[in-house]
């Protein structure tokens, strides 16, 4: 990534309880075949949308059903990068459906059924759209088997960015922030739809395979290796990761959490890992229980120049530092656990992850955030920094700018002044607490804020976060 002003960020993105919620929830709703047998007395059979609305991602995630689970099972080749893959979504209809969207990229289809039959389908561009034997009725589960191959395309995002599967010197990579999931697997690609995932992973057995939530089996039956994960907590699709080469495995507890991180011995290296249980300790102190079982980071050569808060196991390209470590692994609360609505509430991740560097500096510098807060002030009102609010942009390249991290940062600092460290830091800790593995949006934080401190906030988070002008009163 280019050199830039100071306040631009390092990287250009920023357990048991849970294994029964899509049994459950798929419990609680009727079998497919009764609710087809009583179709008639609902509205007719509609066609699923190709986008949830998203203002800055229109057509990605699809209208009209909800994902419950994925089961992917992917075979790598290294030699040619091919993969040969069948990925299981267990969903359930919001609506009647004649037929629905995936988002899928390019990768060749072999076969797909529905509930076991084949179904017809088409591409447009990277919708499938499929049609099942039979209308699904109105609260349905039902299930889609997409069995396909191909060399997968890395996505190129609107700010240039790499998204997605990545080749890397011994293997891949996926990080798919904000759209890249696609890239690997047929999905309802947007941060609304939250499911649970088993991965299992076919490499060469020289070759080591890592992804999300806990290693559930590893054997090798030469020349091959399989590595089964599983993430239970509800997990976005663009935080599911894979991530395939030569590492060095460490592995160590904090507590009741497991720590795995893969490393690559050329670029990284075990050092990388010290930090991760003073991280967890000094995150889990200040904004309450880690939300998952499961942690580590997983250290590759990737190219792409960012690190990403893959759940439970961020990726980093080629190292990184104790900030970039605490920033990535705080998004495990804010991101991971407790998601976004719309993507332009980005800052409710990243301005939320960078504040959190601000305060593992304030460790041993306890004036950091207000230095840090003083100093982006002094920026002139004229710089483009002010020209980009927080939440209220229109254009997806600024989706990970600096002042979304910078600026929403700031927001933090300004609020905790405004309202005091006592009622700030419990706005922070009911926040993840009430959302936890859910969704969250700009409103909602607000709202709380102004629960909590007993203030009417609107103004405060207006000029803040909605105006492309510098704050002067608030």
């Amino acid at each position: 990534m280019p050199n830039g002003p100071w306040w631009k960020p390092r990287y250009a993105r920023g357990a048991t309880r849970f294994a029964a919620v899509a049994a459950v929830l798929l419990a609680t709703l009727p079998g497919t075949a009764a609710a087809r047998s009583t179709a008639a007395t609902h509205p007719e059979p509609v066609a699923g949308g190709p986008g949830v609305g998203d203002r800055l991602f229109p057509y990605a995630g699809n209208s009209g059903y909800q994902v419950a689970h994925y089961d992917i099972k992917l075979r790598f080749a290294a030699q040619t990068g091919v993969i040969n893959a069948t990925t299981t979504l267990s969903a359930m209809t919001k609506v009647s459906l004649r037929s629905f969207h995936l988002d899928f990229h390019r990768l060749r289809i072999d076969s797909l059924t529905v509930d076991g039959r084949r179904s017809a389908y088409h591409r447009a561009g990277d919708e499938l759209v499929i049609r099942p034997a039979h209308p699904l009725a109105r609260h349905a589960r039902f299930t889609v088997v997409v069995r396909y191959h191909g060399v997968p395309k890395t996505i190129i995002d609107p700010d240039g960015s790499q998204d997605g599967w990545v080749k890397t010197p011994d293997g891949a990579d996926a990080v798919s922030e904000p759209v890249g999931a696609m890239s690997w697997f047929p999905c309802n690609n947007h941060p609304l739809d939250k499911a649970t995932y088993r991965i299992s992973l076919d490499v060469p057995a020289g070759l080591v395979a890592a992804s999300n939530g806990r290693l559930i089996r590893h054997t090798t039956h030469h020349p091959r290796g399989i590595w089964v994960w599983a993430e239970n907590a509800p997990m976005t699709s663009y935080l599911a990761t894979v991530s395939i080469g030569r590492f060095r495995q460490v592995t160590t507890h904090a507590g009741p959490i497991r720590i795995r991180s893969f490393i690559d011995p050329l670029t990284g290296s075990v050092t990388h890992t010290k930090h991760i249980r003073n991280a967890l300790r000094f995150l889990t102190a200040t904004y309450g229980r880690y939300p998952f079982a499961d942690a580590g980071i997983i250290v590759d050569t990737t190219g792409v120049g960012y690190a990403l808060e893959t759940q439970t196991r961020p990726t980093f390209d080629g190292g990184t530092d104790v900030q970039t470590l605490v920033h990535e692994l705080s998004h495990q609360w804010f991101g991971d656990s407790v998601s976004l609505r719309r993507w332009q509430d980005i800052w409710l991740n990243e301005g939320f992850a960078t504040y959190s560097e601000w305060l593992w500096q304030a460790r041993l510098h306890p004036r950091a955030p207000q230095r840090n807060f003083n100093r982006l002030y002094m920026i002139p009102a004229s710089s483009g920094f002010w020209t980009i609010a927080p939440d209220n942009f229109t254009d997806p390249a600024q989706l990970f700018s600096g002042p979304v991290y910078a600026r929403g940062a700031m927001t933090l600092q300004a609020l905790r002044d405004k309202i005091g460290s006592a009622a700030f830091f419990k706005v922070l800790r009911s926040w993840v607490r009430q959302h936890a593995y859910g969704h969250g949006t700009t409103e909602q934080f607000r709202r709380l804020a102004e629960h909590v401190s007993g203030q009417d906030l609107r103004h405060f988070f207006h000029v803040w976060l909605d105006e492309s002008t510098k704050p002067t009163a608030w």
